[in-house]
Formats: C-alpha cells, structure tokens, sequence
C-alpha cells in the first residue's frame, strides 16, 4: 500500500501545471463559495440584530385582538402581575412597557399613517437601539413640551426639522377623534427605512392621561439572555398568563425567521452546486491523465499488479490533489472572512436599497467553524465521487492493447 501511495503522489506531480490547474481550481471554487456564503450569513444576521435591537425585540406580550387592528381597548391583561413576574424571571435581561396607537401624522406639507409608541425614556435608553441612532436632535433630554422622536424618512415625507410641530389624530376609548400636538425632539435612522417612515416615539407620560387606569399598556417588549430562549421564555409566558398573547420574533415577523430557518439547507446547496462544478474539471483532468498513462498502465497490469491496486492509485491520486487544495482554500477564505468580519464591507452605495429590507450599508463576513468543517468533509467527499469515473476507466484497460498504444 506504502508504493501505490508513493506512485499516486509522485504521479500528481508529473505533469505539474495540469495539477496546478486543478489544485488552483479548487482553492478559488472554496475561496469564493466561502465567502459569498459568509456575506449571506452576515447579511441575514445583522439584520436580524438591527430588528431585535430597534423594534422586533425577542418576546412581545400583547392583548390576542390588539395586532390585528391595533384597537386602543385591547389592553393587556393583569399587567401589574406580569410585571413583577418578568422582573423575577432569570432569562430575561430587559422589558419595556409601551402604548401604542394607530394615528395619522400631520403637517402643512401633508400627513402620514404612522404607530405612535409610547415609552419611559429613561427605561428605553438600556432597553432599545432608537437612543443610539439618533442623528438630529436628542433623546427626550432637551424638549419639554411634548417631545416626539420620528424617523428620516418621515421628517423628509412631512418636510419636519427640530422644534417643528407635528399634529397626532388617532380615535380615543370612547370613541371620540381626538388631537394631540408634540414637538420634534430628535430625528432617528434606523437600518429600515419602513420602520423609520411609519413610527414614532413619545413619553409615555403624554398618553396615559388617555386611558382611565394609570397601569394601561398595550405592548410589553422583552429581551432575552439569549436568543435562543426566545422559544422557551414564550411557552413560560404563554402558561402563566394564558389571556395574553406571547409570541416570539420569528412569530412576529414570520418571513425574517423563515429568512434564517432556510439559510442553512440553502448554503449548503449553493457550495454543493460549486463543488459539483468543480468535480466535472477534477474527472476530465483525472481522465486525461489515465488516458495519456495508458501503455504505462498496461504494462503495470502486466507485470503483476492487479486491478484493485490501479484503482486506489488513481483513486489516491484525485485525493492528494484535493488534500493539497484544501488546506490552501480553507486558509485562505478563513483569513479573509476574519479579516472582513472586523473591518467590515462598507455598501453605502447600496445603502437605500439595503435600508428598504432592514439592512445595514455596513457587512461584516461571518461563518461559523462548522460550516469549515462541514464543508471540507463535502469536499473530500465530491472529490472522491469525482475519481470513480477515471479509475473505473482505468480499470476497462486490457493490457495487451494498452501496451501496444502510443
């Protein structure tokens, strides 16, 4: 066994620009699938974190009838016991309690559907991202009079700057069509221009005078510990305060958790159809090689050695040229995507286009360790499958002809 190794890796180099072409082939096929694929993930994640942070939270706690037409009387139940129950919970780092109403935004330049958020600054500020992505203005410190904070998009649908009034008109409890006028505070930009076009925040302290009980909330937002307590901090939720409706983010926003549930299978098919590609040139290079090797394989038949033997030498042969490669392009993409994923990809010349789907204009590359490990095992495995062909090919040699052959 020791010699047949010691044939298939000198034969490798025999002809050594072909199996660098093959060799270089693979590295780059690695290279890139790799990398496209750690931009995908990147892509998806910190889309998933900006929504998190901003305003997709990991748990949301909301009155059953309330998401379907945001009805201001569709409160949640029991919220004092909620309360103290989540502030005992251990898998939960932060919770805010908001009101919410549907309203329409208004101006001398037009008016826009917007939610209108209620929230406790001071609690906000540890809870939600919007204190950070302040750009005009500040964060409910400076403005007395009914601050407001509204998104970009908004401030240049309604043409509003800073200490511009902007007119609230939603339906009260009873009913009745009520107005309220706050005062632009700050300007915030997210990384989605839908939600910075269709919300705002105000002091929570603006609206509770609305409502007949002081404790009326309409939204609790929760933070978990860990992302993947999401499902089980729910459940918890769900069985101790069974008239509420608990649901995670990805019940929230069912397409984003659908996004990451096919990002996997998706990424390993995309390096499976670069893999396969890459598997057609290993077996036509493997072929040609048997084929320019023919008389010499004949007279190796001829001399003794059997069938078994040629086959795992040209079987050894596809291998090595694999074991060379993928060192090279395992290395390769793993600098390169630790590289990116500090420094990150900067897209602001997509950034509107990126802000429309939640995204930021800045990437950072990320693959966790067992897509390399996964993916080299892939690897190895289409490498093999490769070899069949040519050494089966070998293997149908008579050696009388072979070594008559030029």
């Amino acid at each position: 066994m020791k010699t047949i190794i010691k044939i298939a890796w000198r034969n490798i180099w025999r002809n050594k620009l072909r199996s660098l072409i093959v060799i270089t082939s693979i590295v780059l096929g690695l290279w890139s699938g790799l990398f496209t694929v750690s931009m995908s993930l990147g892509l998806n994640e910190e889309r998933i974190k900006s929504a998190i942070n901003t305003y997709l939270h990991h748990v949301q706690i909301h009155n059953p009838s309330f998401e379907y037409n945001l009805d201001i009387n569709s409160l949640i139940s029991d919220p004092i016991n909620i309360e103290e129950e989540l502030e005992k919970n251990n898998l939960i780092k932060a919770f805010s309690k908001r009101i919410i109403i549907s309203a329409m935004a208004s101006t001398a330049h037009g008016s826009e559907g917007v939610k209108v958020i209620g929230i406790e600054p001071k609690n906000e500020i540890y809870f939600s991202d919007i204190s950070k992505k302040i750009i005009k203005g500040n964060y409910f410190s400076k403005t007395k009079s009914k601050p407001i904070l509204i998104g970009k998009k908004l401030a240049d649908n309604l043409k509003l700057d800073l200490k511009k009034k902007i007119s609230v008109t939603f339906i009260d409890e009873n009913g009745d069509l009520q107005r309220i006028k706050f005062k632009v505070g700050g300007v915030f930009k997210t990384g989605n221009s839908l939600h910075d076009g269709g919300n705002v925040y105000v002091n929570k302290e603006d609206l509770i005078n609305l409502f007949k009980y002081k404790s009326s909330i309409h939204e609790i937002a929760i933070l978990a510990n860990n992302i993947n307590d999401s499902d089980h901090l729910k459940d918890q939720l769900s069985n101790d305060f069974p008239k509420n409706k608990v649901e995670t983010w990805k019940q929230i926003s069912p397409e984003m958790g659908m996004v990451q549930e096919i990002m996997v299978p998706f990424l390993y098919i995309f390096m499976s159809i670069i893999l396969l590609a890459l598997s057609f040139g290993i077996a036509n290079t493997m072929l040609m090689a048997v084929l320019e090797r023919k008389r010499e394989l004949g007279m190796l038949m001829s001399v003794g050695l059997n069938r078994t033997k040629i086959f795992l030498m040209i079987l050894f042969e596809t291998i090595f040229i694999s074991c060379v490669a993928l060192p090279i392009g395992i290395s390769m993409s793993y600098l390169m995507i630790s590289y990116f994923g500090q420094v990150g990809i900067d897209l602001s010349i997509f950034a509107e286009g990126l802000e429309a789907f939640g995204m930021k204009s800045m990437l950072y590359t990320k693959l966790p360790f067992n897509y390399y490990v996964n993916i080299t095992i892939l690897t190895l495995f289409v490498t093999f499958i490769s070899s069949l062909f040519p050494a089966r090919r070998a293997l149908k040699l008579d050696p009388a002809e072979a070594v008559r052959s030029l």
